[in-house]
């Protein structure tokens, strides 16, 4: 598989020793470096995600294509206003 920006991958030993065991992982791809490495292999930059979703760390992380999986993709957050926080009134910012 040939990861794009947007792609949600499941990085485990496949991929790289290094993400064996409880060391794998969901990463979101924001970037795919163009640096020559050895043939099968890439540096990508990507966000690790939590199981909602959320973006825990930037990483950068060097793995074997043809290890890589498409993972089911985290629902999306959605931040919903808090009704408690206090807001200025409408015409405050107008003069």
């Amino acid at each position: 598989m040939v990861p794009k920006p947007g792609d949600v991958l499941y990085v485990n030993r496949d991929a790289s020793v290094q993400f064996s065991g409880d060391r794998a992982l969901v990463f979101r791809v924001i970037k795919v470096c163009d640096r020559p490495t050895y043939y099968g292999w890439v540096w990508l930059t990507g966000y690790v995600l939590d199981r909602k979703g959320n973006a825990l760390a930037r990483r950068e992380i060097y793995v074997q294509m043809a290890g890589l999986q498409k993972a089911a993709t985290p629902p999306t957050v959605v931040r919903q206003p808090n009704p408690a926080a206090p807001t200025a009134p409408r015409n405050a910012l107008r003069r």
